[in-house]
């Protein structure tokens, strides 16, 4: 008897052998004559913790909901689980989409939302949702109109991370809480996710936040992909620089300035390294300083100097 897979099992290799769950390929994405998307291509890895960053507009929730089977690309072409998730029941079973805009039926209950995912959702922990609801106090019996805008987000939250599908892109879900419910959410899904390891893509604004749960990183500027690498890579190779104008020029000159601030005889750059130990050396002697550039800083230069005429 012939042993039928699931859909966890069927996945993409990538040409370097990597496992991959998702994928796009040259993927565009029109409006009348206005592009979403243009031309995106990157792979999304098994078991994997992806930050998939940019400013408002850029593409982000376009691109999360063709992966989600909840819009369809104008071209180019998009698998996930090794087919197309658009109207694709036994693919989307496996994945669970959380935005900050979700939207449930009025006259339902909190309890009556959670009962529902439990019943779509195959890997649906209903111990850990009842965890993530007396974290979050989130009444069960309330409807969930009378929900103030913080416990909506949580619902979300406690959906996606209680789903544990395969698949799981948040798209913002958190902006409506307070810092401390921000810090749970982060906290708990990085103890869940050690546990329970999966592929997780989160969408956001408050990029310091969560840097350090990214694993990698995707930046999208007007519908195309500016940076797709590891996180710790990235930081490895964004500086930023001051000192001594000249001094600072000249280690930027070794590499790509995303950003450059002066005031009177100093400067302050963000700077894509290429140089080497001695050229590090030489700006340490003039005077000059250097540490790492943070995610946000980098995603920021990088999406600016791109948008600059």
């Amino acid at each position: 008897m012939t042993r039928s897979l699931t859909v966890t099992q069927i996945t993409d290799r990538s040409p370097t052998g990597r496992d991959v769950v998702a994928s796009m390929r040259d993927v565009a994405k029109r409006y009348g004559d206005f592009d979403a998307l243009a031309d995106v291509s990157f792979d999304l890895e098994r078991d994997k913790i992806y930050g998939l960053l940019g400013r408002n507009g850029a593409g982000k929730t376009t691109i999360m909901s063709i992966l989600t089977g909840q819009g369809v690309q104008t071209s180019g072409e998009v698998t996930v689980f090794g087919a197309t998730p658009f109207e694709n029941a036994r693919v989307l079973r496996e994945v669970s989409f959380i935005k900050e805009s979700q939207t449930y039926p009025d006259d339902l209950r909190v309890k009556h939302v959670l009962s529902t995912a439990g019943h779509l959702m195959e890997r649906w922990d209903r111990d850990f949702a009842e965890l993530l609801l007396d974290d979050f106090q989130l009444p069960l019996g309330r409807r969930v109109k009378k929900l103030s805008r913080g416990m909506k987000s949580a619902l979300g939250v406690i959906i996606g991370l209680a789903s544990r599908a395969p698949l799981t892109l948040f798209d913002e879900p958190y902006l409506g809480l307070d810092a401390v419910a921000r810090q749970m959410f982060y906290d708990r899904l990085l103890a869940d996710y050690a546990e329970h390891p999966r592929t997780v893509v989160l969408s956001t604004h408050l990029i310091d936040e969560v840097a350090n749960l990214l694993e990698h990183v995707i930046v999208v500027e007007r519908g195309r992909v500016l940076l797709d690498d590891d996180a710790d890579e990235l930081r490895r190779r964004a500086v930023v620089v001051t000192g001594p104008t000249a001094a600072v020029d000249a280690f930027g000159a070794k590499g790509t300035v995303l950003h450059r601030d002066s005031l009177g005889s100093q400067a302050r750059a963000t700077v894509q390294v290429t140089a080497d130990v001695a050229d590090r050396a030489r700006l340490l002697d003039a005077g000059g300083t250097i540490e790492p550039a943070s995610l946000q800083e980098l995603v920021i230069r990088t999406t600016t100097q791109e948008s600059t005429p």
